[in-house]
């Protein structure tokens, strides 16, 4: 009898623990009366989906302004991740690394042969797509996104134990020699 009351309290606790939470609860505010943001995690397995993401979206802002769209490039990708993190590492969001390099001497680093178009960074708890909508808010930020001459695209981020993510965006013009057919095309052949 023992047994049975005990694996019945036990099924019971389960499913009170299992239970969705009361639907009166309300979210909690901070100081200025806002509910407070919750920290948006990102894993291993986001990596393809965020990239496909912001590509999709500057794509489509580009679309928008008649502009021809972007693709990724994986130099441009490695040289940004360097720089997200290192921005991490130095604990503030600008344009120069540890060691002095600039945003031209990272892409060329990593041996993207083509012209950096220009690097947009962000120090923030944010998602992919509110950082996006943040740089197209200001106009420095907005035109290397929407720079006609661009054609490559880099997007990486370092995120740290307590949620903050540092993000880098890099757009690029590929070099006449890593476009299969341009040189024939230029040299008029």
């Amino acid at each position: 009898m023992q047994r049975r009351a005990f694996l019945m309290m036990g099924a019971a606790l389960l499913a009170a623990a299992c239970a969705p939470a009361p639907y009166n609860e309300a979210p909690a505010l901070g100081p200025d009366g806002k509910p407070l943001p919750k920290v948006y995690r990102i894993s291993a397995n986001d990596t393809g989906r965020i990239e496909y993401s912001v590509l999709d979206s500057v794509n489509a802002l580009r679309q928008a302004r008649g502009v021809a769209p972007l693709q990724l490039n994986a130099q441009l990708n490695a040289a940004a991740a360097t720089h997200s993190r290192d921005m991490s590492v130095q604990n503030r969001p600008w344009h120069f690394g540890s060691d002095g390099s600039s945003p031209i001497d990272r892409v060329q680093r990593v041996g993207y042969t083509g012209r950096l178009v220009g690097e947009n960074i962000s120090e923030t708890y944010e998602t992919e797509t509110e950082t996006l909508a943040a740089w197209m808010e200001d106009p420095a930020t907005r035109d290397v996104i929407l720079d006609a001459a661009a054609r490559d695209l880099g997007i990486a981020w370092f995120q740290e134990p307590n949620g903050k993510i540092w993000w880098t965006l890099v757009t690029g013009v590929p070099s006449a020699s890593s476009i299969p057919g341009a040189q024939q095309i230029a040299l008029g052949q």
